[in-house]
């Protein structure tokens, strides 16, 4: 937190910048109050970087447009029924909002909007005390009618209003709350937690892709887990996330006193650290993956339903498989995309496929395998993976790692060799159907399937061999069938 003399110096230095301005200047010559509100203000107090732009007004929607409209024609509604217009200015993209108010009615997914008339009573309505700041221009007069910048310095998360009248208000906000907490490292005030415990069911007239944006958005902190454990505390991760909440009470299959709940914090904490560690370009450039981060949540959500108590001990068989199956019904009922659900459910169902390799070494075919399997989350399986070892066995640890080592040390060499990144028959569709004189259908398909099986096994064998080896497979395949 910078001191309040350094804090009104950046934000005057971010009010001087030619966009806000421009934009200042614009507003008060059309009679309008506006305001630099919200995230832009708490960043730039807590000395944090300030990427985007959010204003606040006394103009109406139409109103907003019209002076936008004399400064640039690149204008678009982002939720005009919200009473929010976005513009290009200057280089710079901004939204605009009215002074608003929203509630939500007890059966409704969608928040009822009304217009206020004043920055104090627009601010009353946000969702917590730091984020109800605001800037008025041109004139720099902070704004703060709820304490906003004690609980900055205080690194408190506490509503403006009461919790019950503001969680009441627009229930997503306790989720927010459980991501200003990862994302600040921020406490979450006692009633006011208190109060999402309470409120947790009024979730359920939130729209999934709501609940879906704001998952993401605490996935993708620099550290996820206090929100995590926030959302699954409160009982608010039951209502969109239960797997996660079943983790808490499957114990281990090593019988330690830590459940599967914790092991999987861990997989996460470890996943993000290698993730960081292992980026080797531009450190601006850097995006966290969600993919990654997604999989590393739920890789064991699959072990309460396959837990058995079998020989004095617990077993998880086929717990990948079942993940798999748990983690795509899940992410599909929270509206993630088709690519990302597939790709986050291939990681799951293929985590436990390197364990053993450091007991039995594995052919080159093993490896190409795992190479072909993993596909384009190659990569992310080597993080998920080692991030998966949480034992405080140290050798057993080491001796996991050295394997881990080894296995992507042999993966590079065949790369090299063989073009492994995409492997594939030495001869395609085309050139089957022409060698063995037949039509495209399902004949075709089997001939590839077999080829692939070659090229898995053996490797580059060359042009000459694959043909040789298709022809005696097509001559065993039609043997008998011709009269």
């Amino acid at each position: 937190m910078l001191s309040l003399a350094e804090s009104m110096i950046e934000l005057r230095r971010i009010a001087e910048s030619k966009p806000v301005a421009t934009l200042a200047a614009a507003f008060a010559d059309a009679g309008h109050e506006f305001a630099l509100v919200g995230g832009p203000v708490r960043d730039a107090m807590l000395g944090r970087s300030v990427t985007d732009l959010d204003f606040t007004t006394s103009a109406r929607p139409d109103e907003t447009r019209a002076v936008l409209e004399a400064l640039t024609k690149n204008i678009w509604d982002v939720g005009r029924d919200f009473g929010t217009i976005a513009a290009q200015i200057d280089g710079e993209q901004v939204e605009i909002t009215t002074y608003r108010a929203d509630t939500y009615r007890d059966d409704s997914r969608k928040p009822e909007v009304q217009f206020g008339d004043t920055i104090d009573g627009d601010l009353v309505r946000r969702d917590f005390t730091i984020n109800a700041l605001a800037l008025m221009l041109p004139e720099l007069r902070l704004v703060d009618v709820s304490g906003g910048v004690e609980d900055l310095i205080a690194g408190r998360i506490v509503t403006p209003d009461s919790p019950e009248v503001s969680f009441t208000d627009d229930p997503l906000r306790m989720l927010r709350a459980a991501r200003f907490a990862s994302q600040l490292g921020f406490e979450v005030e006692e009633a006011t937690e208190a109060a999402m415990v309470r409120f947790a069911d009024r979730l359920d007239i939130i729209s999934a892709e709501r609940i879906r944006d704001e998952l993401t958005k605490l996935l993708l902190t620099a550290d996820p887990i206090p929100g995590i454990r926030l959302l699954v505390d409160t009982g608010l991760a039951e209502r969109f996330l239960p797997e996660v909440v079943a983790l808490v009470t499957t114990q281990d299959d090593h019988g330690r006193h830590k459940d599967v709940y914790e092991h999987s914090l861990t997989v996460l904490r470890q996943a993000i650290e290698l993730e960081t560690s292992r980026y080797t370009g531009d450190p601006a450039e850097f995006t966290p993956d969600l993919v990654l981060r997604l999989a590393a949540l739920l890789h064991d959500i699959g072990k309460p339903a396959t837990r058995r108590f079998e020989g004095g001990g617990v077993t998880f068989h086929h717990h990948d498989m079942v993940g798999a199956k748990l983690t795509k019904k899940r992410l599909r009922e929270l509206r993630f995309d088709n690519t990302t659900v597939k790709r986050v459910a291939r990681l799951v169902e293929l985590h436990l496929r390197f364990f053993g390799y450091s007991d039995q070494h594995w052919t080159d075919s093993a490896v190409r395998r795992y190479v072909r399997d993993a596909g384009g989350e190659l990569e992310q399986l080597h993080v998920l993976t080692r991030a998966d070892v949480t034992t405080r066995n140290r050798r057993k640890a080491e001796r996991l790692e050295h394997a881990y080592d080894d296995i992507e040390r042999r993966i590079a060499e065949l790369a090299e060799q063989e073009e492994l990144a995409a492997v594939r028959p030495e001869l395609d569709g085309a050139a089957i159907m022409r060698l063995l004189d037949i039509p495209p259908g399902p004949l075709v398909g089997r001939a590839y399937a077999y080829l692939l099986e070659v090229r898995l096994d053996e490797g580059l064998i060359g042009e000459e061999a694959a043909t040789e080896r298709l022809l005696a497979w097509y001559r065993e395949q039609t043997a008998g069938t011709e009269s």
